[in-house]
């Protein structure tokens, strides 16, 4: 029985993708390369250290992760001011779920710098949610469950009383290797490459009915 519901962030609360990826290409430009954005394809939902550090290792570049990262994040944050808005559905489906009595939880790759950003933006906050699970709080990023695993646990729940809510294929994979269910948001990917999904919605406004009331 569903008790509890789990939201990635970036692509399922809020477009981010297009500005943390012109963020990145910036900051690579400042080091004197050139990277493209089919680059960071294979990366997203990774989290920051894998979305930036696998770039950097198919340009075969060292580069120490949290100064590049910093750096990202300071051109991220400006970029996005005042251009970020949430994706159509999240604030009627996070008051849906609120209302049927779910417990909440927001579990995201991304370093909380970023989260904070994301959220200020999109007109959220950490009241949104019971419980806040970042990139910085797990060892193992998704595709690994430990982010899920961790958030439902933080909500007092079994990974089996919980919905995921992704739109990523390391999301849907690490949801699933939780144990929980998975709603998938064709957002970011194709239904097809995330039919491992349990339901599938091309946003939250025309979420599956079954997908809140199993």
């Amino acid at each position: 029985m569903i008790k509890g519901v789990l939201f990635d962030m970036d692509g399922v609360l809020v477009d981010s993708e297009p500005f943390i990826c012109r963020a990145a290409i910036m900051m690579f430009s400042e080091l004197g390369i050139t990277v493209l954005p089919d680059d960071f394809q294979p990366f997203v939902g990774m989290g920051e250290n894998k979305y930036i550090g696998g770039v950097a290792e198919l340009y075969d570049i060292i580069v120490d992760i949290e100064q590049v990262k910093n750096r990202t994040y300071e051109i991220y944050g400006e970029i996005v001011r005042g251009k970020l808005s949430a994706l159509p559905g999240a604030h009627e489906f996070i008051a849906q779920c609120r209302n049927k009595g779910f417990r909440l939880a927001l579990a995201t790759s991304a370093d909380k710098i970023k989260m904070e950003i994301n959220l200020s933006e999109i007109g959220l906050n950490r009241a949104s949610f019971q419980k806040i699970i970042t990139g910085l709080d797990v060892k193992q990023k998704k595709p690994f469950p430990e982010i899920y695993l961790k958030a439902a646990k933080s909500l007092g729940l079994e990974p089996g009383d919980c919905l995921v809510v992704e739109d990523a294929v390391s999301g849907i994979e690490a949801g699933k290797a939780a144990g929980c269910k998975c709603l998938a948001v064709t957002s970011s990917f194709d239904a097809k490459v995330l039919a491992n999904a349990d339901w599938i919605c091309d946003s939250l406004l025309n979420v599956p009915e079954e997908a809140v009331s199993w």
